[in-house]
């Protein structure tokens, strides 16, 4: 304020800028150890309280420390909102991909065709996305819930439908599928595809942990 003595517009300039170069609220003797012997400390943070209380930065009291804050009514407005991207695992892309062709389809039908158990963290991802989601039980025994893919998925990779998916020609054209016959001779059988180690599918951050209550069923001999 311009109408008080020099001495006073200088305490009230130092108590302001040690409140803007802190980085955590200041104890009020923290304040009045910077200022000379005598200065009225409390009425000093009075004043600058009510000048602020207008302003888009307040001075305000927390836990006993003075601080200055943004006014809350300002919060939404400066909140910034930012997309991290995050790469599927290969487990997760291969349970999409399960779903997303053998849909409706519980979680031991996935382990079956992808040959491990399923971690937590798979599914957890996928859920998280918004690209896979509960659409029924299947009439077995406990009757495990079954998922399928949203219409998240569906806008996310640019298909108007699930007949959209690739077929198996486009697949392997594209090199995303082996066009080799996948069946191998296996103990003297033909035709049985050896299933593959946890190794081969899991990556090195996830667990093989087995969360559905129903057993791998037995390979058919």
């Amino acid at each position: 304020m311009t109408d008080q003595p020099a001495e006073q517009r200088d305490e009230r300039r130092l108590i302001e800028a040690m409140l803007f170069a802190a980085t955590e609220p200041i104890e009020q003797s923290v304040l009045a150890a910077r200022l000379p012997e005598g200065a009225d400390v409390g009425a000093i943070m009075g004043d600058l309280q009510a000048e602020y209380a207008d302003r888009g930065v307040n001075l305000v009291r927390v836990a006993g420390k003075w601080s200055l804050r943004t006014a809350p009514d300002l919060a939404s407005k400066l909140r910034i909102e930012t997309t991290v991207p995050r790469k599927l695992s290969r487990a997760a892309v291969e349970t999409l991909a399960i779903l997303a062709y053998h849909q409706p389809a519980t979680r031991t039908d996935v382990e079956q065709i992808r040959g491990v158990m399923l971690s937590k963290g798979t599914f957890d991802t996928l859920l998280e996305a918004g690209w896979i989601q509960p659409v029924g039980r299947k009439n077995t025994p406990g009757r495990p819930l079954t998922w399928g893919t949203t219409e998240a998925f569906l806008k996310h990779f640019g298909l108007n439908s699930l007949a959209d998916l690739p077929g198996v020609d486009e697949l392997k054209a594209t090199g995303l599928l082996d066009p080799r016959p996948a069946s191998v001779v296996v103990q003297g059988l033909p035709g049985v595809v050896p299933p593959r180690t946890e190794e081969d599918t899991i990556l090195p951050d996830e667990e093989a942990v087995e969360e559905d209550p129903e057993p791998l069923a037995p390979e058919a001999r």
